[in-house]
């Protein structure tokens, strides 16, 4: 970390937030984009095509990233952005507003928290945190900082969806009975890759962070990371996670569920992922309940709904009344014995933008409210998978305790709401 230890760095965070750029009604907010992959490049040209923001840095472990993102940058005639190793170098620039986050899941909370210790908004991919913990540091240290943290889940920014929820709690298929998020994702074996030497540029030790140290190989580091219980959740977390959101939303943004049983496995591959390409949730909530299926490897679809390119994901709420279906490109409800279709309502594909506008208008209000899917709803939204995961790897029906935040007398379980924390890399 270049001059900055990370006790200079809170120190210094503790008076960070009077010391943040005050932003006039025509300042174009600069944003500082934190993990430069995959959803990093979606982040740079979101934001960069939005008039009312401006990329001005850039931060990732691995230099080949920063070069690749820079060249974005030049293609899209923005100018070059300032660049950066370490976040924390990046949270302490007080000409920096705002922080995007598309680094892996467990990476999300720590760079969060420091970022909101900073001064800065936060706008987090999904799922908010990787653990339980880490979700309610990340709302303590938003509420304590007057931060605004939005966490991707852009669905809750997509119109056709706000209208449909809307539909959901006006009752269009009365009491709903059953909350149902599908993730039948095509996702082919990731075979197996040797140790190796870090290659020229990657900071591996940074880019592991708050997980144990493990050697480098390919499957660890390049999108593979999703499943590796150090570093990801499984498609549970990965995609699955925008549609358990959905699930909360549209059954009335339910909390924790009283009981969670999860089941599945790692079926025909022999390779090095360790979380489950199959897997079941129940989540119980009494008088309804929230299911959730994951299916990596080839399926058929449900409903009588055609699979498209591969996958099929989506939610269904099922009613005393009729069902509905809800996906990125509409929705439909069906009524009645008759199971006719009474709506079938399009969408369209924008909802990233609008998310991201979304932010960037809280931002400039400073009311967390604003925010579509500010950071309480997307940790709780992660906490819902994340009780399945615990389910899963403890193999067995597990019920929790609200008021004392941990299992019914399940010390195994508890002990997987968190995580040790390689130091100094401690939430």
């Amino acid at each position: 970390m270049s001059n900055l230890t990370r006790r200079s760095f809170f120190t210094g965070a503790a008076m960070a937030v009077s010391a943040t750029r005050v932003l006039g009604a025509n300042d174009r907010i600069n944003m500082g984009i934190v993990g430069l992959g995959g959803r990093g490049g979606a982040h740079l040209s979101g934001f960069s095509a939005i008039n009312e923001s401006r990329v001005a840095a850039l931060c990732d472990v691995n230099q080949a990233a920063r070069e690749r993102a820079q060249a974005r940058l030049e293609k899209l005639n923005s100018p070059k952005a300032k660049e950066y190793n370490d976040m924390r170098d990046l949270f302490a620039d007080k000409q920096i507003d705002a922080i995007s986050i598309a680094t892996p899941n467990h990476w999300h909370a720590l760079a969060t928290i420091w970022a909101c210790q900073a001064g800065k908004d936060v706008y987090v991919e999904k799922p908010a945190s990787y653990n339980v913990y880490e979700g309610w540091r990340m709302v303590e240290t938003a509420r304590k900082h007057q931060r605004m943290v939005q966490v991707g889940s852009q669905g809750r920014s997509a119109p056709h969806k706000i209208r449909a929820m809307q539909l959901l709690k006006e009752g269009v298929i009365g009491p709903i009975y059953q909350s149902k998020g599908l993730c039948y994702k095509r996702r082919k074996s990731i075979g197996k890759t040797p140790v190796e030497p870090v290659p020229p540029g990657l900071d591996w030790d940074k880019f592991l962070g708050p997980a144990p140290s493990r050697p480098y190989t390919l499957n660890r580091f390049r999108y593979n990371w999703h499943w590796f219980w150090d570093t990801g959740n499984g498609d549970i977390g990965n995609q699955g996670v925008h549609e358990i959101d959905i699930c909360r939303w549209g059954a009335g943004d339910v909390g924790l569920p009283e009981w969670t049983f999860s089941s599945g496995g790692k079926y025909v591959y022999d390779d090095d992922q360790e979380t489950p390409n199959t897997q079941t949730a129940t989540f119980d909530y009494g008088k309804m309940q929230i299911v959730f299926e994951v299916r990596g490897i080839l399926t058929g679809p449900e409903a009588g709904l055609p699979i498209r390119g591969g996958n099929y994901v989506g939610n269904l709420f099922l009613g005393g009344d009729g069902w509905m279906w809800v996906d990125g490109r509409g929705f439909q409800v069906y009524k009645g014995e008759s199971n006719e279709k009474v709506m079938d309502e399009k969408g369209d594909d924008n909802s990233v933008r609008l998310h991201m506008q979304n932010f960037l208008a809280a931002c400039r209000s400073r009311n967390y409210k604003d925010l579509t899917a500010e950071v309480e709803i997307g940790a709780t939204s992660a906490a819902l998978f994340q009780l399945a995961n615990i389910s899963y790897r403890v193999g067995r029906k597990v019920q929790w305790d609200a008021p004392a935040k941990r299992f019914v007398k399940d010390p195994e379980a508890d002990r997987l709401l968190t995580r040790d924390y390689r130091k100094p890399y401690v939430v």
